[in-house]
Order: C-alpha cells, then sequence, then structure tokens
C-alpha cells in the first residue's frame, strides 16, 4: 500500500513585514513585543515566532508617532484554515519609578488574501478592578498584567477583564500562499477566512 496517499495535503503561508509603529498620546520610550498563535493544524517550518523590538521614542515631527520597523518573518504549514494565525502585540514602557510595566495589548488575524496589507489595531490594558487594587498598584508601581499576553488572542474570558484603550499600533504585512488553491480555498477575491468564518474574533479589542 503507497502510504504517502493518506498524507493530509499541505499548504503554506508565509509573512513577512513589519510592526510599524505605534501612536500612544501619554507615553514615549516604548518596546514592543511579539507571538503568533495559531491552530492545532499549524506548524511553522522557518523564521521567528516572537520577538522583542529596541525602545524607541516619539519623533520631532507633528505626529509625535513611535517608529520600529521591526521585521516580522515566519512560514507556517497547515492542512486546515481553521486556527488561521494571530499575532499579539504587547507594548511596554517605563513608569514614573523607572519600571517596565505594560502599555497596552492587542491582537489581528493574519491577513487572508496574498499581496500586502496594513492594519492598525487598537490597544488595551486591563484595569484593577477594585479602588484597593488601584492604589495598592499605584503605590507598588506595578499595573495589573496579563501572565500569558496571548489570551488576548483567544475572545474568551476577555470579556471578564475590564479593559481600558491606551494608544494604536501599525503593522505591515506582505503574505504568499502556497497551494491553498489546490486544496479548494480561495482566498483571492476577498479578505473573508477562507471557508471560515471570523468575524466574531476579529472586531477589534477593546471595542
Amino acid at each position: 500500500v503507497n502510504m504517502t496517499s493518506y498524507n493530509p495535503s499541505v499548504f503554506l503561508l508565509m509573512v513577512n513585514g513589519q510592526i510599524e509603529g505605534a501612536n500612544f498620546p501619554e507615553y514615549d520610550d516604548l518596546y514592543c513585543k511579539y507571538c503568533f498563535v495559531y491552530g492545532h493544524d499549524w506548524a511553522p517550518t522557518s523564521g521567528l515566532e516572537e520577538g522583542i523590538s529596541q525602545i524607541t521614542s516619539k519623533g520631532r515631527d507633528s505626529s509625535r508617532s513611535l517608529v520600529w520597523n521591526f521585521p516580522l518573518d515566519i512560514t507556517f504549514k497547515s492542512t486546515n484554515p481553521f486556527g488561521w494565525p494571530q499575532i499579539v502585540v504587547s507594548v511596554y514602557g517605563p513608569d514614573s519609578f523607572g519600571n517596565d510595566v505594560v502599555r497596552g495589548y492587542g491582537a489581528v488575524h493574519v491577513p487572508f488574501s496574498p499581496g500586502t496589507h496594513t492594519r492598525t489595531i487598537p490597544m488595551f490594558v486591563p484595569e484593577s478592578t477594585s479602588r484597593l487594587q488601584k492604589f495598592t498598584s499605584w503605590l507598588m508601581g506595578r499595573r495589573p498584567e496579563y501572565t500569558d499576553p496571548k489570551v488576548v488572542a483567544q475572545g474568551e474570558g476577555r470579556e471578564v477583564t475590564r479593559v481600558r484603550s491606551q494608544g494604536f499600533v501599525t503593522l505591515q504585512f506582505n503574505i504568499v500562499t502556497k497551494d491553498m488553491k489546490k486544496l479548494g480555498y480561495d482566498t483571492t477575491s476577498t479578505e473573508q477566512a477562507p471557508a471560515m468564518h471570523l468575524s466574531r474574533t476579529e472586531q477589534p479589542y477593546g471595542s
């Protein structure tokens, strides 16, 4: 028996681009971390699943935006579009005591269709839920923080956390797919996820 015929077909998703920068009106001297979150049928074949940028300060120009131009480069293989990768970005900077604290979390799906795409994602932070917590976190200089930023990608559970919007991060993606068409997924005509609807999880965070 030819065993190779039992192997499910695989398609590839090649992602490169950059975390261009951010707009955080209240903060400066920020850096970012990213990680990819994806379903069970997905596996990275090359590139970096996570990274951490340099610290950047606001420019002198009128936009006062922070520029990282921090590269993204990863290739995934999968047998199934379900669990399409998301990128989770978290931004950190110094508080008034000089401690690094989280200034925002956000997530977005990697675009579904080939080509160049820009995404601006709203960033939020978990809120202390009581006055006492607020006071002690202010006193100790500790912001509430997620122990695992990947929870940001998992819609469920985020509703139980009070969040506050903080700013925006802009990402640029160049997407190439290979063999998706051969498997019957058409990603060229629309931004909708192939063979599935992700509209609920596509809601911007903090909205």
